[in-house]
């Protein structure tokens, strides 16, 4: 399916350009083989105003990005340049490709999840049990096309990332919904934020993300059923963890203050990619050669071996 650009460019092709930062200090050998002592932060795009949602377009050989503060989605392409996907989002955060090729997006301002073909965008949920979600934050599509996805008060709270409101909700939650099965309230956590499973989609990460309290990861078993008790999984060395991504090892590299934190399958420290300030969320390419990382105005790579 191809990629509904709007196609207003925002950025001619360029090259990467090198970040002066301290290069990533890597803690466990087995991140060396990953991670190599050259590999460096590169800056792709400097001009957003909030950057989130990274996630990677095979069809279009293209990184899908938003500018949450300035409500647009964006398309990195490989030849360095930026380009429009939807010029006038509705403060859309967190984004997904479902097998069809679709754009599946969290929005602030509609409190709701959407879907883009190369035709039309579609609200396909924006409520829960009768009242208005919260503000959707991150979400991912599950190998069975079910979209999981978070729903803090961040975008009702905030003005500049959608539109001031009290919640109708007295909860915080993680939810899954599905075209043959509709909305299920899956779990209630304290600002939940981003997730991910597993690779075998056993295990669900989620980070609570409230900063008054103790930030952490937490996993919770999935049977394809019930999501078990979350359990607190790693936590990260400064601020938040906000959106996260696992890679075929099962290691979580996880958006912080400090940098990406990456960590493997049992919670244990491999690794940090400094990063000059906050970490919003970051994706891997379909090949985990490169690793694109946002936060604040920009839009980062690191090259992995």
């Amino acid at each position: 399916m191809p990629l509904p650009l709007d196609g207003r460019i925002l950025q001619n092709p360029r090259s990467p350009q090198h970040v002066d930062v301290a290069q990533p200090r890597v803690w466990d050998e087995r991140l060396s083989a990953v991670l190599p002592p050259t590999s460096r932060l590169l800056s792709l795009y400097a001009d957003a105003t909030w950057a989130e949602g990274p996630v990677w377009w095979p069809e279009e050989h293209s990184l899908v990005f938003s500018d949450v503060i300035g409500r647009r989605t964006l398309a990195w392409r490989e030849d360095g340049s930026i380009v429009t996907v939807r010029d006038r989002s509705d403060f859309a955060n967190g984004n997904a490709i479902d097998a069809q090729g679709r754009l599946v997006q969290a929005e602030h301002g509609r409190r709701g999840i959407s879907r883009t073909d190369e035709r039309h965008t579609e609200l396909l949920i924006d409520a829960y049990e009768g009242e208005p979600l919260n503000s959707p934050n991150d979400l991912l599509v599950a190998s069975d096309g079910a979209i999981w996805f978070t729903d803090p008060t961040y975008g009702i709270s905030d003005p500049r990332e959608g539109y001031p409101a009290d919640p109708a909700l007295p909860h915080q939650s993680v939810y899954r919904w599905s075209d043959a099965d509709g909305l299920h309230r899956m779990i209630d956590l304290d600002q939940p934020n981003g997730l991910a499973f597993s690779r075998d989609e056993k295990t669900l990460y989620v980070t609570e993300s409230n900063a008054q309290r103790l930030p952490r990861i937490v996993a919770c078993r999935w049977d394809g059923e019930v999501l078990g008790t979350p359990r607190t999984f790693a936590t990260v060395d400064a601020g938040i963890p906000d959106g996260l991504a696992v890679d075929s090892r099962d290691w979580l590299w996880i958006s912080s203050e400090a940098g990406v934190v990456i960590v493997d399958g049992e919670g244990g420290r491999l690794g940090v990619i400094p990063t000059p300030h906050v970490v919003s969320n970051c994706a891997f390419d379909a090949a985990e050669k490169r690793l694109f990382i946002t936060g604040d105005s920009d839009l980062w790579m690191v090259e992995l071996a």
